[in-house]
């Protein structure tokens, strides 16, 4: 009982250790720098852009449990939503890390089905990689055909982003399609972990799971295309967040231009890096020097990034305290 009781403090001071390193290794004078450079009109739009982008996320996730009548509020959603994304922020590849514990707190505090809280997040985090790679696929065809064609090896960089596109949507309309053999492929794979008793009716969850995806498929339509709407309107968001902070710079780009940058800078997010540290600035300051821009302005821009994920880690920290206190 003592090592179950301190287990919790070790996970919190892992965490804190971990979130000590990310903020260590940000560019707080750089920050201090530029605030002064952004107009109190600026601010307003910027901070209503980021809350815009987390509030379609979690809205997202919302119409997906709904199809699969799970009973969630808004606020608790994004309040999950947020706890999980800090876990995945400061952990090696900021794309996935938090997912297990936003199940768990989904399945512990609301007494929800786990399969179907399961096949909730997968399906937005599906939705979320789908619509990702798509649009970063679309914007390397744009650099292919564009005079900064000769910038990188966009042919190569398509044809991965192409084998990972095509990959994702084979495996999803299959499991979506045909989820029983899919499911049972996963069978041989969990053998060894059936007889732990948490998981000894883990064939009645497989098969409820199978259930849940013919019913999303068969009747809600709508609403898996709302969720995919909902997707795109977020890379919208960051598409004029990238626009917003380049013009506080009064940097005046082409499409080309604009593309390189915003290209350069989501692949770095791409890497096993907590938050990207490091290949964020890299792939800055590889695009700026490209382009032939000043190097302070670079700078500028990562400052003004890098404060809003220090915001926004800050914000999940909150969030991830109080999931913490409800246990």
């Amino acid at each position: 009982m003592p090592r179950l009781k301190t287990l919790p403090a070790l996970l919190w001071l892992a965490a804190l250790i971990l979130v000590g390193s990310v903020l260590s290794q940000l560019p707080f004078a750089a920050i201090a720098q530029t605030i002064g450079t952004v107009s109190l009109p600026q601010w307003l739009i910027w901070i209503g852009l980021n809350l815009g982008i987390m509030l379609l996320a979690t809205q997202r996730w919302q119409v997906l449990s709904k199809l699969l009548k799970l009973p969630v509020k808004f606020s608790e959603l994004l309040m999950i939503r947020q706890a999980g994304q800090t876990v995945s922020f400061i952990t090696p590849g900021p794309q996935f890390g938090g997912e297990p514990l936003q199940i768990r707190w989904l399945y512990k505090h609301r007494q929800l089905p786990m399969h179907s809280v399961a096949l909730a997040l997968g399906l937005d985090r599906f939705y979320e990689l789908w619509v990702n790679f798509g649009m970063l696929a679309l914007g390397v065809l744009l650099l292919l055909v564009s005079p900064a064609g000769d910038a990188a090896n966009w042919q190569e960089i398509f044809a991965i982003l192409t084998t990972i596109l095509l990959t994702l949507s084979l495996l999803g309309g299959l499991i979506l399609m045909q989820p029983e053999p899919a499911l049972a492929w996963l069978k041989p794979l969990t053998r060894q972990w059936r007889q732990h008793p948490r998981l000894q009716n883990i064939g009645t969850h497989r098969q409820r799971l199978g259930s849940d995806l013919k019913r999303a498929v068969a009747g809600q339509k709508p609403a898996l295309l709302a969720a995919l709407m909902l997707s795109l309107c977020g890379w919208a968001g960051l598409i004029g967040e990238l626009w917003l902070l380049l013009s506080i710079f009064d940097l005046a780009l082409d499409v080309s231009a604009f593309l390189v940058i915003l290209v350069a800078m989501r692949l770095a997010f791409l890497l096993p890096l907590p938050g990207g540290i490091g290949t964020l600035e890299a792939a800055l300051f590889w695009a700026f020097q490209y382009l032939s821009l000043p190097a302070e302005a670079a700078i500028g821009l990562i400052a003004l990034m890098r404060l809003r994920d220090a915001l926004v880690l800050m914000l999940g920290l909150w969030c991830l305290r109080v999931m913490h206190a409800r246990e």
